[in-house]
């Protein structure tokens, strides 16, 4: 029997670029909260998809004061998500197809409370079963239990069901080997190809061309 397939979409990188939102917000947070940040864009960018108090840790921020900055991140992030955030060119496509080969849900590290207003702001809101973001999991990504919760309240059977997971960096792909699924890397977000290729022998250059290689499979 034919397995039904589930596909697994990140958000960020992989299905839209919010890196001119997430940046400016950063810079935006050091100001206010008087902090003196000597690094660069691409410090900021190489930790996108890890939650935001790792990232601002790992920007020299101290444990103490973290979720201070976090806090002031959420509240500048709300005003200006819609605005400084696109969806990647061909990602509505995806998500078309891939409901039409399927059932689609997206697992991010953004919070419900913001993906939710851009996926109705893009129009594909509605393709999706589940949306799992930060606040509905303990541990996420690369820990596979944003992976393993979404596809709990999918009623997921691995006899019945052939699932994959499309995400742009290395921790959409361990989250899927260690909830033991299959895995695309896509080329159009934050992953550089070595480090992707390193968890997936699976590699596209977008969402789109990711469904297309998932429509052509042979079972």
């Amino acid at each position: 029997m034919k397995k039904e397939k589930i596909i697994l979409f990140d958000l960020d990188g992989t299905l839209i670029d919010s890196t001119d939102a997430i940046v400016s917000t950063f810079y935006h947070t050091f100001k206010e909260l008087e902090f003196n940040f000597t690094g660069s864009d691409k410090n900021i960018k190489d930790l996108i998809g890890y939650p935001l108090d790792i990232m601002y840790k790992d920007l020299g921020i101290e444990d103490s004061k973290v979720w201070d900055f976090v806090d002031a991140y959420k509240n500048r992030y709300r005003v200006i998500s819609k605005e400084q955030t696109t969806l990647l060119e061909n990602a509505y496509e995806a998500v078309l197809l891939a409901s039409q080969l399927g059932r689609v849900s997206v697992v991010t590290t953004k919070t419900r409370m913001y993906t939710m207003p851009l996926l109705e702001h893009f129009n594909i809101a509605h393709f999706f079963e589940i949306v799992t973001g930060r606040e509905n999991v303990q541990n996420p990504k690369p820990h596979p239990e944003p992976i393993l919760i979404t596809l709990e309240q999918m009623n997921y059977n691995k006899d019945l069901h052939d699932v994959w997971m499309i995400g742009d960096t290395k921790l959409d792909l361990i989250a899927a080997r260690e909830a033991n699924i299959r895995s695309i890397g896509v080329l159009c977000g934050y992953g550089e190809i070595d480090e992707i290729q390193e968890y997936t022998q699976f590699i596209q250059k977008d969402a789109i061309s990711a469904i297309n290689f998932l429509k052509n499979l042979k079972d």
